[in-house]
């Protein structure tokens, strides 16, 4: 799956709660050129920010890295990376796994970057994210997302059977979702063809279309503590793990 597999990081000025996060200063560094630089080091394909701001993509160029540019109307990073996908293979000959990296994970492992393909490997996985054990005060949060699977150390990998941002219906089987998903390409095509579900949009969370439409979720269980930057805290925990 590495052969055919493209990263693609979706990025944009305009988030509501932490405007211009993807250029927050992170130790001298841009929070995307952060995440940009550890999706290389996955080895699991080539790695393109997909963006509509000049600023962004002038910080990935400085960096080493590419840039696409999108339209400024995308309502969601899947339907950014999916125009920035058919410009890089209009022919769809290159690249049959697209993953969609969100560009806040600024301390996300290169390791757990690649664990998103496992998956994969089943045929009936259209779709691939991650998750990690909830910690303490997590499961009454209702800003961490849970993702219900059948997941233990002895069996890492299961299919979705649920995200939920509440814990009360949580029976030993909630997983602390990791913004990370490897689509099939046809899965990210059919996925953004879709309207919105009702869940999906009662829940604010994407991925409840998916799994409203009947696409099978795989999910990988992962040990690290990978986290967005969303807030102002966020951005300050963040600096404070990757300072030198």
């Amino acid at each position: 799956m590495r052969d055919t597999a493209i990263v693609l990081i979706p990025a944009r000025l305009q988030a509501t709660r932490l405007p211009g996060k993807p250029l927050a200063d992170i130790g001298g560094v841009p929070m995307i050129v952060h995440v940009w630089r550890r999706a290389v080091a996955a080895n699991v394909g080539p790695v393109v920010v997909a963006c509509e701001d000049e600023g962004i993509a002038a910080a990935v160029r400085a960096a080493g890295g590419v840039a696409e540019f999108t339209g400024a109307h995308h309502r969601s990073g899947s339907d950014r990376i999916t125009e920035a996908l058919g410009r890089l293979d209009p022919g769809k000959e290159k690249y049959g796994i697209v993953v969609n990296l969100q560009g806040d994970l600024p301390t996300i492992e290169p390791a757990v970057v690649a664990a998103v393909l496992e998956p994969l490997a089943d045929p009936a996985v259209s779709i691939a994210t991650l998750a990690r054990p909830l910690s303490d005060g997590e499961l009454a949060n209702p800003n961490v997302v849970k993702a219900h699977a059948a997941l233990s150390a002895a069996r890492p990998i299961a299919h979705a059977t649920a995200f939920t941002r509440e814990g009360a219906s949580c029976r030993g089987d909630c997983f602390h979702h990791i913004g990370i998903y490897a689509y099939r390409r046809a899965a990210l095509e059919r996925f953004v063809s879709l309207p919105p579900s009702a869940n999906e949009r009662a829940h604010s969370l994407e991925q409840l279309r998916a799994v409203d439409d009947g696409m099978v979720i795989g999910v990988r269980l992962v040990d690290t503590d990978s986290f967005g930057v969303d807030t102002p805290a966020d951005l300050a925990r963040a600096r404070a793990a990757l300072s030198p």
